[in-house]
């Protein structure tokens, strides 16, 4: 017979076979949202992609050329610990909270091979209390140089573009999560339908600071914001229920509710080139492409003298699992090391112009800036299951014909602003 030690010692050892046994029945928290699968997309009607290439308008927010665009503002040196920096890092943050989003500001200091700098990561996020997000992210701090005239780098496509590109997303896609979350908040609402999944899942646009290194690339010198933000994420629980309908088992962390991280980079110069990097997200890449092309086939391209019958894709085929190669290091390392599933959208080859001065406004090609910003609005909203003006249309039994015809004065309406000389 036990003494009363030895009972609790018993107790003590049937609760770790427990705890053991739960362990094992579940899996690792890092991969609970990344790895749902395949996602069902509901590609959307000619008359939806229609009504989000008109607006807002595509051109607006990537016009090196004017002012007020949020290009323009992004487009200068912006090394981190920077004031610079901090003006473009403070636009950031009030165009998004002008939009009603969340803003996180996670500031930390690391050292670098100049010292001890301070970094700054931007997270934005649409709906906080949604249990699940897909990430949208890029870097929007500039390479350090330590003299003139390199310190006056601008990386025009590394990566003040593709921080533009998010911004215009944010702004287009606004109004339909807007109404998402109105639907949500109304307990009577059945949400007519639609798919749970889709509706849990938020939009969160991720600037990371520190991306550069500051002399040569190491596992130290690069991604500090990256590496910073995905230890924070890693070790950050969640509280159960702390989330909407998140079954939190007590080690349920942030970088769990992750579904994808969608990295941008070197993008905004004529004529790249994007490959799949990694098999786990190939369908997506693949929906990606097929958003290019369903615009494409739709006269979505035509700008300026280009009636946009004649385009290129900017994305390399999947014919093999050599096309599926790995990828190139950038911000996305901590959290594929983590479990996250990644796509990375990035030129490879680079821009010519990349590390040199030259990777300025003159670099860069409205058109395909443009088509940048087309895609990107039609592939979210399709992730997120979004239902764009003409959802009423698309459900009716309209012809294609009348489709074309709404198309084409959407297009015409549309405001066209001057190439690139």
């Amino acid at each position: 017979m036990l003494g009363l030690s030895g009972r609790q010692d018993l107790r003590g050892f049937t609760a770790y076979l427990l705890l053991l046994c739960l362990f094992i029945s579940f899996p690792a928290p890092s991969h609970q949202a990344s790895r749902l699968g395949k996602r069902d997309f509901k590609h959307l009607s000619q008359g939806e992609m229609a009504s989000l290439v008109a607006s807002p308008d595509p051109i607006r927010n990537i016009d090196p050329h004017s002012p007020n665009s949020h290009l323009s503002k992004i487009l200068i040196p912006r090394a981190p610990d920077t004031a610079n920096n901090t003006l473009v890092r403070e636009y950031i943050i009030s165009t998004l909270k002008k939009l009603n989003w969340d803003i996180e500001e996670d500031a930390f200091n690391a050292t670098t091979p100049y010292g001890v700098k301070r970094f700054t990561n931007v997270i934005a996020t649409k709906d906080p209390k949604a249990p699940r997000r897909v990430i949208l992210s890029a870097h929007f701090d500039s390479k350090y140089f330590s003299s003139y005239p390199q310190n006056q780098f601008v990386g025009a496509t590394d990566s003040a573009a593709p921080c533009a590109f998010m911004l215009d997303l944010a702004e287009a896609l606004n109004p339909l999560l807007d109404k998402r979350m109105a639907r949500l908040a109304d307990e009577d609402d059945d949400m007519d339908g639609e798919d749970e999944d889709l509706v849990d899942t938020t939009l969160q646009l991720v600037f990371f600071d520190g991306e550069e290194a500051f002399k040569d690339w190491t596992a130290t010198d690069s991604i500090y914001g990256a590496r910073n933000l995905a230890q924070k994420w890693s070790s950050t629980y969640i509280a159960p229920n702390s989330k909407r309908r998140l079954i939190a088992l007590g080690w349920d962390t942030e970088l769990s509710t992750i579904e994808h991280l969608i990295l941008l980079d070197l993008l905004g110069a004529p004529h790249p080139l994007v490959r799949s990097s990694f098999m786990s997200t190939a369908w997506l890449y693949d929906e990606m492409v097929g958003a290019e092309k369903r615009l494409g086939d739709s006269g979505a391209y035509a700008y300026g003298d280009d009636d946009g019958r004649k385009w290129s894709s900017y994305f390399l085929p999947r014919g093999n699992a050599d096309h599926n190669f790995g990828g190139v290091e950038d911000d996305h390392i901590p959290f594929l090391k983590m479990g996250v599933d990644i796509l990375h959208v990035i030129a490879n080859p680079f821009p010519r112009v990349w590390h040199t001065l030259k990777d300025d406004a003159s670099a860069l090609d409205i058109a395909t800036m443009r088509r940048w910003n087309l895609i990107l609005r039609v592939f979210m909203c399709e992730y997120l299951g979004l239902k764009p003006e003409g959802s009423e249309k698309s459900r009716s039994n309209v012809h294609r014909a009348e489709y074309e015809l709404v198309s084409d004065i959407l297009y015409a309406l549309t405001p066209i602003s001057q190439p690139l000389g």
